[in-house]
């Protein structure tokens, strides 16, 4: 009787202190450091061909939100303070020539790996993203080349991602992931009188490593 009753009461400390991880109804919050890293390629810069467009990485504060609707299935969404870009050309050698800032929002669907109960969730998902150009300022090689009212368009695509959650206890928990998005604007400016467009498809990977929280 007295060896019954103290595997249950050890088999019950057991499971006190089981650690669970995201379930169904949980919203979950993240934040750390992501990097964007430009795949980048970009049509002829002022109609000269062989030369074009590229964009320099960056690493701000990311962020994601996310609704477990399933202990498996959630809804997230990637967010993050602004992100800053030089912009440089091969045209004459003239290297950096301006600067651009954007926003990515991304809409995620993600399949969670694993219950529960698990201490680590792998994850996949899929879903869209949309990226906001602002800020677009010229420097003074740019400038001093002629070039001046540049603009970028905002940019609609496809994104996916990888990730997972390691369970420090049952609210908190370490994240690390990897995220690519489909980006592709037009960048039109002008040289001298004479308007141009070029497209340029930036395609980031985008690395993120941080926390989270559950409630």
């Amino acid at each position: 009787m007295k060896k019954r009753l103290c595997g249950l009461i050890v088999l019950t400390a057991l499971m006190s202190g089981q650690t669970l991880a995201h379930k169904e109804g949980d919203f979950i919050v993240r934040a750390g450091i992501a990097t964007v890293s430009p795949n980048d390629s970009s049509g002829d810069v002022l109609n000269s061909p062989g030369n074009h467009f590229s964009v320099n990485s960056d690493t701000q504060l990311g962020l994601t939100f996310g609704y477990m609707f399933t202990d498996n299935i959630s809804f997230e969404v990637l967010a993050a303070t602004p992100f800053s870009h030089k912009i440089s050309t091969n045209y004459s050698n003239l290297g950096e020539i301006a600067e651009t800032k954007h926003l990515p929002p991304t809409f995620m669907l993600e399949y969670y790996f694993g219950s529960a109960d698990s201490d680590i969730r792998p994850y996949i998902g899929a879903g869209i993203n949309y990226t906001m150009f602002f800020d677009e300022e010229l420097n003074g090689a740019g400038k001093g080349a002629g070039l001046s009212d540049l603009s970028l368009d905002d940019s609609w695509g496809l994104a996916a991602n990888l990730g997972i959650d390691y369970m420090l206890n049952e609210d908190w928990f370490l994240n690390a992931s990897v995220w690519y998005a489909d980006i592709d604007t037009t960048a039109k400016y002008k040289a001298g009188n004479t308007e141009f467009s070029t497209d340029v498809e930036i395609d980031p990977w985008v690395f993120m490593i941080g926390g989270g929280y559950k409630f």
